[in-house]
């Protein structure tokens, strides 16, 4: 990191890691970079641990961190804060009776779920409204989402749980989503996510399981740079003949290479990187391929026969 610094306390990073870091969906992997650059840690962002390992490992998908770090040797955010209150049900009472916004929630809830709350639910929605500070909005908006996921895994008609729904909160919370639109924009982050791993998955030889966070950021990378289906499968099988088996750092080292040269199809690939065969070492060094025995045994013939009726002119002659 020292050797970025310059006199005056200028920092100042390759133009390429700063394109990176500007084409990425948040700046939360720029500021760490810049924290890691100019401190050396992260100890001067207010983040959780979550927060801060979803961006280091932006920040190694972008090549601009060590691959072979794990979360736990990343720098190390402040820890969380304690766990929200016990709360009553004396407290859930007062909320009901004093907050109009807080009764009509629960009402909106109870429509959605397609049940009535229990004590223990109403507590836990006394949580995410009281402790995480979510709006109702947000509130609405997250058990839409969770509705939608359980359906998808579990069948139509299914709900999620008030425990389910608090757990993704806690998620969407330490993510920093916390009013309308950043729920908003972090639901079509999700769902594009989500699309592009149904998708790609399968061209990657992956089948039966849904793609891990980690994975779902590659995937998405990839989609946004607008690649056909066959592109990616090329890549893929490039990195399995180099790595023998799937290695996502590397697969994404060569499809930023062809997005960097607006390369998107098979096809613009192989003419732009003049893609050749194995059976044609001589085509691919710019020469002619060499003739197989049979073909070679005719033109020999052939040309023999040339000579002896050239002879036989001469002869006549």
């Amino acid at each position: 990191m020292a050797g970025f610094l310059f006199p005056g306390g200028v920092l100042s990073l390759p133009r390429e890691a700063a394109e990176r870091l500007l084409n990425c969906e948040n700046g939360d992997p720029a500021l760490l970079y810049l924290s890691l650059l100019s401190r050396g840690d992260a100890g001067g962002l207010s983040w959780s641990a979550e927060r801060t390992r979803v961006a280091w490992e932006t920040l190694v998908r972008l090549e601009l961190a060590d691959p072979h770090k794990t979360p736990e040797k990343a720098p190390e955010a402040k820890p969380e804060p304690e766990g929200p209150p016990d709360y009553t049900q004396l407290d859930v009472a007062l909320r009901l009776e004093e907050e109009r916004s807080f009764r009509m929630l629960v009402e909106e809830l109870q429509k959605r779920l397609g049940r009535l709350l229990s004590p223990a639910d109403l507590k836990t929605l006394l949580i995410l409204s009281d402790y995480l500070a979510l709006p109702p909005e947000v509130i609405l908006l997250l058990t839409g989402w969770c509705i939608t996921q359980t359906e998808e895994k579990q069948g139509p008609g299914r709900r999620p749980t008030l425990s389910q729904i608090k757990k993704e909160a806690f998620r969407w919370h330490r993510q920093g989503v916390d009013t309308l639109d950043k729920a908003e924009e972090h639901i079509q982050t999700m769902g594009r996510r989500q699309e592009a791993a149904s998708r790609l998955l399968p061209l990657l030889g992956i089948h039966g399981r849904e793609a891990v966070d980690a994975e779902r950021r590659y995937l998405e990378t990839w989609n946004e740079w607008a690649f056909q289906d066959d592109a990616i499968r090329l890549a893929y099988e490039k990195t399995v003949l180099k790595k023998q088996a799937m290695n996502w750092p590397y697969m994404n080292s060569i499809l930023r290479s062809w997005h960097q040269k607006g390369l998107r199809t098979k096809e613009e690939i192989i003419n732009a990187e003049q893609w050749k065969s194995p059976e044609a070492p001589a085509a691919a060094a710019g020469q002619s391929p060499a003739p197989r025995t049979g073909d070679r045994l005719r033109q020999d013939m052939d040309r023999l026969d040339r000579l002896f009726h050239r002879a036989a002119d001469r002869k006549e002659e």
